[in-house]
């Protein structure tokens, strides 16, 4: 069964607000002792006779269970935490109930799996005020959502649902499975939210003055050439070429004048941290300063990185939507944007200036577009339809090498934006989302007949695309208009 989350605001009064502190205070004091726990049970496993002998053993069933055995021995399961966790909670009764404190145990052995499971080089401990949710384990007992209020342990907070609210009051009639709340830092103050993981598909928004669905999504195949911060898109209906986020790209530079400001001043209140080359000294241990104009430049900093947040959040969601317009078999290029975002390992240099070029690659522009969180959105919004986002062989499929006219794979540089046919000339991006289109079945070849079928139709929306990427005021290099 399907779920999704409703976020509505708590009406909270101080009084509430300091208990709510408190319990994500004690909350936290409880992850780290429960984290700090698993790690010494993990490091006094790794010493002991059995389990070095398992590593030692051949892959397979036995291996496993051997290994599934000493973490039973040494308390490294769930369920085990779970009864560890129990006299703990009893001295915090008044302020976390047992089904939360479970719940708190979860969460550390996630992060504790991962740990085992190499996924994760350390164990990261929550940092005062860090931890900024806690949620239940049903809708029962702890943490419930009642009346319209949040009840938690005598504590009784109205909640704020507009009247004209249609969405939320819909929602609402979905079974409730828990709840969370979470707390959010905004404009320098802390602001208190309960949010509803409710079972079964969202509701459909409706337009408010002529009551239609907005949105509504149609069949059809839909092709996505995505990069580090554009997008190209392919289908009967439309072929766009897209900036993710555009509204990220405005608020950035708002973040590096203040990045730039919190340096300045950091530099003039600690001198005794710098050497004369302006690099941080080595060995110098001694605390660092910070004037009263820096903390207000560094929240100035936070609330402006928790807008891009919410903005780049916002872009993918309506992107998405507009996509499922198109079609709902959507097909993409599978990529590894951990590997983009790495620097380059080999140290190169520039034959015409003679000077060492740069290692770094696409990590600012993954940062600020995450393309990978759009996809992440997308394949959630199908998974509401029983669909999922399909993700073609880039190693056999090569879309910017093919050429369906020919039937020929050419190699081109990344500099090359255009694709020169015979008949036209192609913006590279949108024909590689074209062919990504008309695919095969199995996701590992274009489909030829296809291509030719659809290229007059697709040669007259790339040509309005592109008429109006013309137009524009601002386009990104990499679109090559």
């Amino acid at each position: 069964m399907s779920n999704y989350i409703l976020t509505l605001k708590l009406r909270t009064e101080k009084y509430q607000e300091d208990i709510l502190n408190k319990r994500l205070e004690v909350g936290r004091r409880i992850y780290n002792s429960i984290l700090g726990d698993l790690l010494k049970r993990y490091n006094t496993l790794k010493q002991s006779k059995g389990y070095r002998l398992a590593l030692k053993m051949q892959k397979g069933k036995e291996r496993n269970k051997k290994l599934n055995d000493l973490n039973k021995e040494y308390g490294l399961t769930e369920y085990l935490l779970h009864t560890h966790i129990k006299p703990m909670q009893k001295k915090f009764k008044k302020n976390i109930d047992s089904s939360t404190a479970q719940k708190i145990a979860t969460r550390c052995f996630s992060a504790f799996q991962k740990l085992m499971l190499h996924e994760a080089d350390k164990l990261n401990f929550k940092k005062c005020g860090e931890l900024n949710s806690l949620e239940g384990k049903s809708n029962k007992t702890g943490i419930r959502f009642k009346n319209n209020q949040l009840v938690w342990n005598k504590l009784i907070i109205p909640v704020i649902i507009k009247k004209n609210d249609i969405y939320a009051h819909t929602a609402l009639q979905d079974n409730i499975k828990y709840c969370r709340v979470v707390r959010k830092l905004i404009g320098g103050k802390y602001k208190f939210y309960i949010q509803l993981i409710l079972e079964g598909i969202p509701p459909k928004k409706h337009n408010n003055e002529t009551g239609e669905v907005r949105h509504v999504r149609n069949e059809g195949s839909v092709g996505i050439d995505i990069g580090t911060q554009t997008i190209a898109i392919s289908s009967q209906k439309e072929v766009k070429l897209l900036e993710l986020a555009p509204e990220v790209s405005i608020i950035e530079k708002e973040k590096r004048i203040l990045q730039r400001k919190l340096n300045r001043q950091r530099r003039a209140n600690n001198p005794h941290k710098y050497n004369e080359n302006g690099l941080i000294k080595r060995g110098n241990t001694g605390k660092w300063i910070y004037s009263k104009n820096y903390i207000k430049t560094k929240n100035k900093l936070a609330e402006l990185q928790r807008k891009i947040a919410a903005k780049r959040k916002q872009s993918h969601e309506k992107l998405a939507n507009y996509i499922l317009t198109l079609g709902d078999n959507i097909k993409v290029e599978q990529m590894n944007y951990q590997g983009l975002q790495k620097r380059a390992k080999e140290t190169t240099v520039n034959e015409k200036t003679g000077r060492f070029n740069k290692k770094k690659r696409f990590g600012k522009s993954l940062e600020n577009k995450a393309p990978a969180m759009f996809l992440i959105i997308l394949d959630n919004k199908l998974k509401f339809d029983n669909k999922e986002l399909r993700k073609i062989n880039t190693t056999s499929f090569k879309a910017s090498q093919y050429n369906h006219f020919t039937d020929e794979y050419v190699k081109k540089k990344l500099s090359e934006r255009w694709n020169k046919f015979e008949c036209s000339k192609i913006q590279r991006d949108l024909y590689s989302a074209y062919l990504i289109m008309n695919s095969r079945w199995n996701l590992k070849e274009a489909d030829r007949d296809l291509c030719f079928d659809n290229w007059n139709r697709f040669k007259e929306l790339h040509d309005l695309e592109i008429e109006r990427l013309r137009n524009e005021d601002r386009t990104i290099a990499s679109m090559g208009i």
